[in-house]
């Protein structure tokens, strides 16, 4: 399984739910009901998750995020999904913005 999307907003993620439906990619919502733990929980380890069941629709499934992020005008849309460093190849998490190996950023 591979972290596909998260955001605060649960319309933006409703949207990105719905398109992933209707191409019929697989996924799963992690803490789908977890909002009722904030206050017990840190608000990041409640909020929603989009996991892709099956790690080759990722690059489809990516595509769908990205045009719905650039449809809304986003421009944060870089640290939606995991990424590849260009200088040495180290696959980086989505919170990190230069990478962990070699330091470079990742918009750079």
């Amino acid at each position: 399984m591979k972290k596909l999307f998260s955001s605060l907003d649960p319309f933006e993620l409703q949207a990105v739910r719905s398109e992933l439906d209707a191409r019929c990619i697989p996924y799963m919502v992690k803490n789908e009901y977890a909002s009722g733990a904030i206050g017990e929980l840190p608000w990041q380890e409640a909020q929603q998750e989009l996991w892709l069941l099956d790690e080759a629709w990722f690059n489809r499934a990516s595509e769908v995020v990205d045009a719905l992020t650039k449809a809304k005008g986003n421009t944060s849309a870089a640290f939606l999904t995991d990424w590849v460093c260009s200088a040495c190849g180290e696959e980086n998490g989505s919170a990190f913005d230069s990478c962990w190996q070699c330091a470079k950023s990742q918009l750079s």
